[in-house]
């Protein structure tokens, strides 16, 4: 009766390591394009990039996650915002508060909780912490794992640990890209330079990208 809308999945009958492997970088991919498909569908519709569109969005995944049975560091991590915004979120807007409240209430209400075992909610904010640099145990506390139990899980379940392989792949090849990026920009600005200097008469150009500042809650201040 309903679609299947999860995304692409690692198949827990999958025939070897190298098909688990291909599996887990296409779901990671996934993961990691979130926010580039938001922004796409916001340009398609012409809107220029707006704070308050991306505070509602990311307070959107957070609702997701409290729904799902996580904690507030799991939750940080999904909505992609370091534990003090999301404190602040719920300190100074009562709506997002109270949603966040009847969320996690939900998820109570049909036995979602961190003391049962592990979600794929709580695999998901595992891969974005280990795809945002995090170590694998300081991931595995942020999803409410133990140690102990995030051990116990990747030895019984292949699946996870292909997941875990490609995200750290997922993160050193964007840190190469990073550098490089920032390599090509260093040696473009130091060969550009004189001629810069030469055809504005020092004036110094330069140009910004137009960002609407309208959500006065996207840096709440400590």
């Amino acid at each position: 009766m309903y679609e299947n809308m999860a995304g692409p999945a690692v198949r827990a009958g999958a025939a070897g390591p190298a098909e688990r492997a291909e599996s887990a970088a296409r779901v990671v991919a996934w993961l990691a394009a979130r926010d580039e498909v938001e922004h796409a569908l916001r340009d398609a519709l012409g809107r220029p990039p707006s704070q308050r569109d991306d505070t509602v969005a990311r307070m959107a995944e957070a609702l997701r996650a409290a729904a799902q049975g996580l904690g507030e560091p799991a939750i940080a991590v999904a909505a992609g915002v370091p534990e003090r915004m999301l404190r602040g979120w719920m300190e100074q807007d009562p709506a997002f508060a109270t949603a966040l409240r009847a969320a996690s209430a939900l998820a109570a209400g049909h036995g979602l909780t961190a003391d049962g075992g592990a979600t794929p909610a709580m695999l998901r904010v595992v891969l974005d912490a280990v795809g945002r640099g995090a170590s694998w145990p300081v991931a595995g506390r942020l999803a409410g794992l133990s140690i102990r139990r995030f051990n116990r899980l990747r030895q019984t379940t292949p699946g996870v640990e292909s997941l875990l392989e490609a995200a750290q792949r997922m993160r050193a090849r964007t840190a190469r890209t990073a550098r490089g990026a920032r390599d090509r920009t260093a040696r473009a600005g130091a060969g550009g330079a004189a001629r810069r200097t030469e055809a504005e008469g020092g004036a110094g150009e330069r140009r910004y990208r137009l960002v609407r500042l309208d959500d006065p809650m996207l840096s709440p201040t400590e």
